[in-house]
């Protein structure tokens, strides 16, 4: 397996909190001070080897100058299974919370959910094999660190996937640019899955019929709908507040 790259001061601190993936080397800008020193002390005493190179030298390395003079090299980032995302809700003592991303292309809009299911506390994100982005460089870069917190499994059939969650208990809930009900009407303090569709098409057919129920974000502006990132965001947001005011463990 191939090595990766992580640029960015705050991608690079949780890469050394989380204790998900193994930093093979972190390179700092030579002289520098300040944060750099703070992202040396948490390498020493994780063990990671630390170099000092130039500017040029991290340029090099990360593919860009918006490296802010730290760069690590990790191994590749690796998809989870569904087993083991099925696994975290009962170990947290905590009530199923998944997030399904039908054929999202983007790598910035998943960077942005990945970050969103981390602030809100998703348990695992599900997404499919194929015609859908999964985690790349730009996608990780956006999530500014969620990557190392947040798991995510690949499916060859989404749908399929959604069955299992079924099974398991998840009452699975698709999220719609109308017609849906209004987040706040809807119970979301159970077990549950959000699906997300693609930019520009939304759910396909096949899967919004697998959701127990359609939800929609209502709109008081000209626009018609919000963008994947942003009604993720808000959905996940109405999740973690009817939480708030409910029991905190199923």
């Amino acid at each position: 397996m191939g090595d990766d790259r992580v640029w960015g001061r705050n991608p690079v601190k949780a890469l050394l909190k989380s204790g998900g993936r193994r930093a093979d080397e972190i390179a700092v800008l030579a002289g520098g001070r300040g944060p750099l020193g703070e992202i040396v002390a948490l390498a020493r005493r994780a063990g990671v080897k630390v170099s000092y190179r130039t500017r040029d030298q991290l340029t090099a390395m990360a593919g860009t100058d918006d490296h802010q003079g730290v760069v690590a090299r990790v191994a590749a980032a690796e998809y989870a299974e569904l087993e083991d995302l099925l696994e975290i809700p009962g170990r947290r003592r905590e009530p199923p919370f998944f997030l399904a991303l039908d054929q999202v292309q983007d790598p910035r809009n998943f960077g942005a959910l990945l970050r969103t299911a981390d602030a809100f506390g998703v348990h695992g994100v599900v997404v499919p094999k194929h015609h859908a982005v999964g985690l790349t460089e730009a996608a990780a870069r956006t999530a500014m660190g969620a990557v190392e917190y947040v798991p995510v499994a690949r499916e060859t059939n989404l749908v399929a996937a959604l069955e299992k969650l079924k099974e398991s208990g998840v009452w699975i809930f698709g999220a719609a640019a109308d017609k849906g009900v209004a987040p706040w009407a809807a119970d979301l303090k159970g077990p549950l899955c959000l699906v997300l569709g693609s930019e520009g098409e939304g759910l396909r057919p096949l899967v919004a019929r697998a959701c127990d129920l359609l939800v929609t974000v209502p709109m008081r502006g000209g626009v018609g709908s919000l963008n994947v990132a942003a009604a993720g965001a808000a959905l996940c947001y109405e999740v973690a507040r009817q939480r708030a005011q409910g029991p905190k463990t199923a």
